[in-house]
């Protein structure tokens, strides 16, 4: 799976074709793939005689993790990298293999003080993206690096049509699970659970959803009877969280068929109604029924660099001329969703990217062409870009205002 990332497949449809043994295959994919540049820059150093098969390579980036987890046993990680090289059917590379992974915990101190001078390596990130966010935010570009490298926090939302916080927080500590509260509806677990033990999740009583994302609902300024759409909208946390603050008409909209079956489910959970379509968002004319809306979010897709720690692929699929690419739908798209907002409506525009080309520059650009357009100061007070950090990714708003 990790050789397929590499050459380009997407993690999580890797994911999705692996049934059993979920846990430990994330943990082992997602750690290793967070260690961009270093896990590459130490195979290199010991590699001698080249670069080795792609499959074998992604095996020894993968025991380099093992190592760094210490869950187990050095010699262990040794052996089974060696019988997995057999499994792989590449006989051939089993010296080979068991010589470096040996060569690197021999000289490990050497070999580390070596990478510390790769800034890919000691940063595990793009050269290109490490320059632009340092470039960026001259006096957090370190710690957001450091932040997207890490595990990512789990952060509840608690339903308030089926449970409330303090309550729901009492359940948890008699579950044995500690979490600390962080607004009105989130709770953060002080140890991440698989979702299934978390009590009341069958019967819709709490979700999964990131601190950063529950900003959405909240921003929004939402009231009973308004009609809303939610546009790029799966898999529907966002969504869901906006009917259960408020009575809305919610249209629910996503351009992949299967996707918006995930937001069906969600809602079905949680005891929740839309309307939920399958179109282009950037294509109104296919689907929409000519009615304007009071609200408009719009979760524009982009280069998921402020979730690289939940999404690790990113960093490895991800290049620099992507982002005018992103940039350019993502202007598309409000361009394309504006006309649909009713007067004195508001639309709030949300990437979960860390990088300005796909924010600033883009809601700036809107702002320039749309003289009805105004930008206004988010309802929680808060700055419009939030790195990643210890308690949430790093994501974008803007909320803009038409006149009336």
């Amino acid at each position: 799976m990790v050789a397929r990332v590499a050459a380009g497949a997407s993690l999580a449809d890797e994911m999705q074709r692996v049934r059993e043994s979920r846990p430990a295959l994330i943990d082992l994919t997602h750690g290793c793939l967070r260690r961009y540049g270093r896990v590459q820059a130490i195979v290199a150093a010991l590699a001698r005689r080249g670069r080795p098969d792609a499959q074998v390579e992604a095996l020894l980036w993968c025991c380099l993790y093992a190592f760094d987890s210490a869950r187990h046993a050095e010699h262990t990680v040794v052996n089974e990298a060696v019988k997995a090289t057999g499994l792989l059917e590449r006989w051939s590379a089993k010296g080979f293999v068991n010589a470096v992974l040996r060569s690197y915990l021999r000289e490990r101190q050497a070999i580390e003080a070596r990478i510390e001078q790769d800034e890919p390596a000691r940063r595990q990130h793009p050269q290109w993206w490490i320059d632009l966010v340092r470039q960026a935010y001259p006096a957090d570009w370190q710690a957001a690096l450091s932040f997207g490298n890490t595990h990512p926090p789990m952060w509840l939302r608690v339903n308030r049509r089926r449970a409330d916080a303090d309550g729901y927080a009492r359940r948890l500590e008699e579950a044995g699970m500690r979490a600390q509260r962080g607004g009105s509806e989130a709770l953060l677990l002080e140890k991440p659970v698989p979702v299934e033990s978390l009590p009341g999740f069958a019967a819709g009583e709490v979700s999964v959803q990131d601190l950063g994302a529950q900003r959405a609902a909240r921003c929004l300024d939402l009231r009973d009877g308004q009609r809303v759409l939610d546009a790029c909208a799966a898999p529907g946390g966002k969504a869901a969280h906006m009917l259960e603050l408020a009575e809305l008409e919610l249209t629910a909209l996503d351009l992949d068929a299967s996707r918006a079956e995930r937001i069906a489910t969600s809602l079905e959970r949680l005891g929740l109604r839309a309307g939920i379509r399958v179109g282009d968002a950037a294509r109104p004319g296919e689907w929409w029924d000519g009615r304007p809306f009071e609200r408009i979010l719009v979760d524009a897709p982009c280069s998921a660099s402020g979730i690289a720690r939940r999404r690790p692929d990113v960093k490895w699929l991800r290049r620099m001329q992507d982002l005018p690419v992103f940039a350019d739908k993502q202007l598309s798209l409000l361009h394309a969703l504006w006309p649909l907002l009713s007067p004195g409506g508001k639309l709030l525009y949300v990437t979960c990217s860390v990088f300005p080309q796909e924010n600033d520059a883009v809601v700036d650009s809107f702002l320039a062409a749309e003289a009805q357009a105004r930008r206004q100061a988010l309802p929680d007070g808060g700055a419009g870009q939030w790195l990643p950090a210890a308690q949430h990714d790093g994501f974008y708003y803007a909320l803009i205002a038409k006149a009336a």
